[in-house]
């Protein structure tokens, strides 16, 4: 008998999936609704029927027997809209961080048979229709990127009660779980290693100072300093952007031009400040050392390539998902956060 024999005219039933497996049709509903009482056996015979009759589950009659929706809402969270609306979807489509976000939660939430809706909030409108949108429980938990320290999106969430998890440094008084890099450690690994180099004179371009993970590297940074006897910290704030980085490295050499070593708060900026080097005639690492962080495709874009400080990305977005779906699956569990440990990747330009 073919495959194409087994496929009824009308839609495939429980029924039908039950006879083609010779198994019950309890099982097969235990098998659809993702129950772990099944034997692996059996549970592959059902899967190999499903398929064979081409048998689709009824979506809203399973929401009712699991009450999941097997969805989860991916928030990407700014502050106030700027000057041009879609800005914002522009930054976040091009930034290479937000797609090793997605990669790291993929690799959890496909799996497990989970889909990920992308909802963008940067206004009070747009944050008022998501929390009424998960409210409505359209997905089962939210991940949420949200940079700025004045977002009131983590507090807000959090009173929702909806299970959900932040990728990245938790601003304000929010209770969520959170996965996050040791910032501050992987800062004072940088200037450990320009001060290996035997570098005095070190400076650092900032990120975005309303900034959680900014403000952490700056004040890494200072204290990273401190304790190597160093007292003067020459700073610029970039924008965690190329242009940004270019224009905060003139700033720094306009104010400090005997600087030896640099520390840039991201490699998209270190890029940046790169090429201002190159263009004011100085030498990487011969006149200055730069390290920056992220240990993203634009350190290898780098001319020299980046030494930098990697934070393992797509393993901190796996981890906020495995955290999110135990969530859903065991909401009395109490929520954890997890904080991993950067490395230093050493490269050409320091």
């Amino acid at each position: 008998m073919s495959v194409d024999d087994l496929r009824p005219v009308r839609p495939a039933t429980l029924e039908d999936v039950a006879r083609v497996a010779g198994v019950s049709r309890a099982t097969v509903s235990r098998v659809v609704n993702a129950r772990p009482t099944v034997d692996p056996a059996l549970r592959r015979k059902v899967q190999d029927a499903i398929e064979a009759t081409g048998y689709v589950p009824n979506q809203a009659a399973r929401s009712l027997v699991t009450r999941r929706t097997d969805s989860i809402a991916l928030v990407v969270s700014e502050r106030e809209r700027r000057d041009v609306a879609a800005s914002f979807v522009g930054r976040v489509f091009t930034d290479p961080h937000f797609g090793r976000v997605v990669g790291g939660l993929l690799e959890v939430l496909r799996p497990a048979g989970v889909q990920m809706a992308l909802m963008l909030v940067d206004d009070e409108d747009s944050r008022r229709q998501l929390l009424s949108y998960l409210r409505r429980g359209h997905v089962d938990g939210a991940v949420l990127i949200s940079s700025h320290s004045s977002d009131p999106l983590p507090q807000l969430l959090s009173e929702t009660g909806l299970p959900a998890v932040i990728a990245g440094n938790p601003a304000g008084s929010a209770t969520l779980p959170y996965v996050e890099v040791d910032q501050r450690a992987g800062t004072r690994m940088a200037v450990d290693h320009l001060v290996s180099l035997e570098r005095r004179r070190i400076g650092t371009i900032t990120g975005p100072q309303d900034m959680p993970a900014a403000q952490e590297r700056m004040t890494g940074f200072h204290r990273a300093l401190a304790a190597h006897g160093i007292s003067d910290a020459p700073t610029a704030e970039g924008d965690f952007t190329q242009a940004g980085g270019a224009e905060a490295m003139r700033r720094l050499l306009s104010e400090h031009p005997g600087l030896d070593g640099l520390f840039v708060a991201s490699d998209l900026m270190a890029q940046g400040a790169l090429l201002t080097l190159e263009r004011r005639g100085l030498r990487v690492p011969h006149d200055i050392a730069v390290v920056g962080f992220d240990d993203s495709e634009a350190a290898l874009a780098c001319e020299p390539p980046l030494t930098t400080i990697r934070q393992p990305v797509e393993e901190m977005a796996a981890e906020a998902a495995r955290l999110l779906l135990g969530q859903i699956t065991a909401r009395e569990a109490p929520p954890s956060s997890s904080i991993f440990r950067p490395t230093l990747i050493e490269r050409a330009s320091a």
